[in-house]
């Protein structure tokens, strides 16, 4: 039985992840969870959100499920997430972006990946202050982890019979930093001759994106872009609440949603646990249970386009637990 940490986190963390669990379950595969708590409450106990047994239990079972937890705004731990990367190396962040039945958004044939770089940039976190008017933050960029990102994101399109990877820079106005990030693009784009490859201005990108979102394919972008981008074309398919993440990296896999703890419904059995069960599809096709993973995304799929058991936020009335007991009918 295969072994995987499970970081049940802030907020609604803790719902969402019973709900994953148990559709997990019910679909019939079996999984030894190694729970782990981590996060603001986590921080008042035990001094630091992101305890060092976390990171212990992750680089033994390889592959984790992460529900959202709280980060500080403007002062304190910089973020759980952050440090988990770094620590991890986990260098890939990606976000696919599809539409789905049921859920009504301005376009219908949204099918993009989101392939952000996930250990440098600003989100280094080398800042300082200048003087009491003054703060500097340090954007870093470099060659051998610009050509990692490109060429994961060019081998996911092999993988994925994709035809064009877009690399998003403003290497017009940042010359020197983005324009490392895009030298490198085009150097390891000369290896995959069947890709088509493409370069765009984030700018311009934001801009097409809102008007004809089809038109885009895998997009490959810096760790800031990819941040913001990401969270975009999420609102493309409908928002934070069905978009499901992956960080990767050459040991080890993160799999989490990319919404936020909501502690303002925790408890009161009002929570989405969309993004996160999409998530742990992401993750059982990572660890070979495509047979499971497609089981259990057809019965989400089937239970949202069908909409008589969608929580609030999806446009419902249900609950938590009857958006989850929807699904496990599905399974059976």
């Amino acid at each position: 039985m295969r072994t995987i940490t499970l970081i049940n986190g802030d907020g609604i963390g803790p719902e969402i992840s019973e709900s994953t669990l148990e559709i997990i379950e019910a679909s019939g595969l079996k999984i030894n969870w190694d729970i782990q708590t981590a996060g603001q409450k986590v921080a008042e106990e035990e001094g630091t959100p992101l305890p060092k047994r976390v990171i212990d239990s992750i680089k033994k079972n390889k592959v984790a499920l992460k529900a959202p937890v709280t980060t500080p705004i403007g002062k304190g731990f910089r973020s759980v997430n952050v440090q988990l990367r770094k620590e991890l190396d986990l260098y890939a962040n990606i976000r696919p972006c599809k539409n789905i039945k049921g859920i009504e958004t301005r376009f219908n044939d949204v099918d993009l990946i989101v392939v952000r770089e996930n250990t440098e940039d600003l989100y280094a976190g080398i800042e300082r202050k200048v003087d009491e008017n003054t703060a500097e933050s340090i954007k870093i960029i470099t060659r051998g982890a610009s050509e990692r990102i490109v060429d994961y994101a060019f081998n996911l399109a092999v993988k994925q019979n994709r035809k064009t990877v877009w690399c998003v820079t403003k290497a017009n106005i940042c010359k020197l930093s983005d324009g490392l990030f895009l030298e490198s693009a085009r150097k390891i784009a000369q290896n995959y001759p069947d890709i088509e490859f493409k370069e765009i201005l984030v700018d311009n990108l934001c801009m097409q994106l809102v008007q004809n979102p089809s038109k885009f394919d895998v997009l490959v972008l810096p760790n800031l872009y990819g941040d913001i981008v990401s969270d975009l074309t999420a609102g493309l398919i409908g928002g934070l609440g069905v978009a499901q993440g992956a960080n990767i990296g050459k040991e080890c896999a993160v799999f989490e949603p990319v919404h936020g703890s909501a502690p303002d419904i925790a408890g009161k059995g009002l929570a989405n646990p969309a993004a996160l069960i999409f998530s742990a599809v992401e993750m059982l096709k990572y660890i070979g249970e495509t047979g499971y993973a497609d089981k259990i995304d057809r019965a989400i799929r089937e239970t949202i386009e069908n909409k008589d058991s969608l929580t609030k936020d999806l446009g419902g009335t249900s609950t938590t637990r009857e958006f989850t007991d929807a699904i496990i009918k599905r399974l059976r």
